[in-house]
């Protein structure tokens, strides 16, 4: 937070949107003690505070504090800084008084060198006044931060050092929390365990970050390795697993963007972006794009700095986001439709995909490329975009085999490579969708286990979607030429590896 760079240069308005009140405050409080400055508060609760002195002056009213501070303002000496605490809950009302008094101190502030700073979790001023002030968006607590609050967890509970690494370990799983939620968790830990367990730390963040709905923390064990086929998006994959590390970073060798996988549903896209994040060594979070969009103005924005902050703090990181075409198909008309909301979040997230320092590789699926605007799909937003087609005959060969031992069957007694020739143009989800079904006929006589004839008959009751939507899926096909990189090579032959079965997409 460059905050002391701003009343150096004499902002009188500075907004800074944080929903960690406290620290925040403190950190407002240290700038203002370094520069000399006196330092007031204002809350609908406590009145006009001042934090130097102590002095308490009665004011709910917004409009009164405002009053009072046209009177302080008035003076060049002392030069003040005053927080202004919830004032977006009373701009929420469209006061007309309100606003044009905070234009009145603005202007005052500006002429004698004071600063008016507003100090909420979101900000959605009115258009008068809009421009006159200054955002600052206040980052989650870095790892040094999360230490200080555990070294006075440890403290306070006479606990002994915790081991390095276990300490290392522990304050990477906290990334992400705030500090009011890393101090909780570092008591439950104590509680718990009796110290500070980096397992139970992981485990109460994912609970975290799925509260808030907007991303979650994945744990996922699929590696490559369980990714049969797709030969040239493995290698690409491979090929940048090690450039997080520091002696990639010393050799100024650039983190990677992202990637956007394109696709058929049902081929296995989310399967690799799970196994990309095991290929890295980096956690993994699945953001929903829907749930960023929110009915209250300025909100959907605010979401998405939220989803920011949160993957930057935990840096390095995979964010995956699935269906990406969902959440911005309507980007483009979105000005007659939700006031350019759709816009906004659009461009706000493409300028962080081209300008993101911090190393946050971004995984997207597609099913319907036609859906994405241009501009999204231009060099500089991803590395590399791959399409997957349907599986070919070996790779549906592998699959049957997957399906088969993950449901507690061996593959040996089945014809695969026969089963894999019915299944022309099935998808891997609808092939272990076939298995389920020949399930349950087996179970309904007698318990019996099932055939290869259930098989088939269970097939044949199927419409697999490449027929059902042979039109959209020729066009794709047609669309990906010259324009994606093929996922897989051709297979004549099965190989070692084997092709998990994914949702469908």
């Amino acid at each position: 937070m460059n905050l002391r760079t701003y009343l150096l240069a004499g902002y009188p308005g500075i907004a800074v949107i944080t929903s960690e009140e406290a620290r925040a405050e403190t950190e407002i409080a240290a700038v203002c003690v370094s520069l000399n400055r006196q330092l007031h508060a204002w809350s609908s609760t406590e009145g006009l505070v001042d934090l130097s002195g102590g002095r308490i002056t009665q004011c709910a009213d917004p409009l009164d504090a405002l009053q009072i501070l046209d009177g302080m303002f008035a003076k060049r000496e002392p030069q003040t800084v005053v927080l202004l605490r919830d004032l977006q809950l009373h701009m929420d009302q469209t006061d007309p008084m309100l606003t044009r008094r905070i234009k009145d101190i603005l202007r005052l502030a500006k002429t004698n060198g004071h600063s008016l700073i507003l100090l909420g979790c979101r900000l959605n001023l009115p258009a008068e006044i809009d421009q006159e002030i200054t955002r600052i968006e206040f980052g989650l607590p870095d790892a040094s931060a999360l230490a200080a609050v555990m070294d006075g967890i440890i403290t306070s509970a006479g606990l002994p050092e915790v081991d390095p690494a276990v300490r290392e370990s522990a304050l990477a799983n906290s990334l992400g929390l705030t500090t009011t939620e890393a101090e909780n968790v570092f008591a439950l830990s104590v509680v718990e365990a009796k110290t500070i367990d980096p397992a139970i730390i992981a485990r109460e963040k994912a609970s975290a970050l799925k509260r808030n709905g907007l991303v979650e923390i994945v744990q996922s064990t699929t590696r490559l390795e369980d990714v049969g086929g797709l030969e040239n998006l493995k290698e690409w994959l491979q090929r940048r697993a090690g450039a997080f590390g520091q002696s990639a970073k010393a050799y100024g060798l650039p983190a990677p963007k992202g990637l956007l996988i394109v696709g058929i549903p049902g081929t296995g896209k989310s399967l690799t972006a799970k196994a990309t994040a095991s290929a890295f060594g980096l956690p993994l979070l699945r953001l929903d794009m829907g749930r960023v969009f929110g009915g209250i103005v300025g909100q959907s924005e605010a979401n998405l700095r939220a989803v920011i902050q949160t993957a930057e703090a935990i840096a390095p990181c995979v964010l995956w986001i699935d269906e990406i075409e969902k959440g911005f198909s309507g980007s483009k008309s979105s000005g007659g439709s939700d006031g350019g909301t759709s816009s906004r979040v659009f461009g706000s997230f493409l300028l962080w995909m081209q300008e993101k320092v911090k190393p946050v590789f971004v995984v997207a699926t597609a099913n319907d490329v036609s859906q994405l605007p241009p501009e999204f799909l231009r060099k500089g937003r991803f590395d590399e975009m791959f399409f997957v087609d349907l599986p070919d005959s070996a790779e549906r060969t592998q699959i049957w085999e997957i399906v088969v031992r993950s449901h507690g069957r061996k593959p040996e007694t089945y014809d695969t490579i026969a089963l894999a020739k019915s299944a022309d143009q099935f998808t891997g989800a609808e092939i272990d969708a076939v298995f389920v079904d020949a399930l349950y006929d087996a179970f309904l006589e007698d318990g019996r286990e099932p055939t290869d004839l259930d098989l088939v008959n269970a097939m044949t009751r199927m419409v697999p979607l490449a027929r059902l939507m042979d039109g959209q899926i020729a066009a794709l096909k047609h669309w990906a030429k010259g324009r994606a990189r093929t996922a897989a090579t051709d297979h004549n032959v099965p190989k070692k590896n084997t092709r998990r079965i994914s949702s469908l997409n």
